[in-house]
C-alpha cells in the first residue's frame, strides 16, 4: 500500500493531487470508498428529509385553536355567529388553510422522493381524503 503525505487542511484541488499519487488499483479502491461514503450520506439525508416531511404531514391544526375553530363552525352552521365571531372564524380559516397547504406541499415532496403519486402516498400512510374536498 502506498502512503500519501497530506497536510491537515487541504483544498479539494490539493486532495485531488494527493489522490493522483495512487496507482490504478489503489485509486479504484479509493473511488469505491468515496462512492460508498457519498451513498451513505445521501441515504441519511433522504431518511432525515422524509422524517421531517412526515412530521409536517402529521402536524395538523394547532391544538390551541382547534376547539375555538370547531365551536365557531358549529355556531356558523346554526347561523348564530356575531359579526366579531364571523371575523374570528375567517381568521382561523386562514390559519387552517395555511396548515393544510403546508401539509399538501409536504405530501407532494414526499411523494416525489418516493417516486409515487400523492394519492398512492396517502393510501400508504392511511390518510383519507376530506369529505369536503
Amino acid at each position: 500500500m502506498i502512503t500519501v503525505r497530506v497536510d491537515a487542511q487541504m483544498s479539494p484541488d490539493d486532495l485531488l493531487k494527493a489522490v493522483g499519487q495512487l496507482n490504478t488499483f489503489e485509486l479504484d479502491g479509493f473511488l469505491a470508498q468515496v462512492l460508498q461514503l457519498r451513498a451513505q450520506r445521501q441515504t441519511t439525508n433522504l431518511a432525515q428529509r422524509e422524517a421531517e416531511l412526515l412530521l409536517r404531514i402529521n402536524e395538523g391544526v394547532p391544538t390551541k385553536i382547534r376547539p375555538r375553530y370547531e365551536a365557531l363552525k358549529e355556531k356558523r352552521d346554526a347561523e348564530l355567529l356575531s359579526p366579531q365571531e364571523h371575523q374570528e372564524l375567517l381568521n382561523l380559516v386562514t390559519v387552517v388553510e395555511n396548515v393544510q397547504a403546508q401539509r399538501l406541499e409536504a405530501l407532494a415532496e414526499l411523494a416525489r422522493l418516493r417516486k409515487t403519486t400523492v394519492r398512492d402516498l396517502m393510501r400508504q400512510l392511511g390518510i383519507k381524503t376530506p369529505q369536503h374536498a
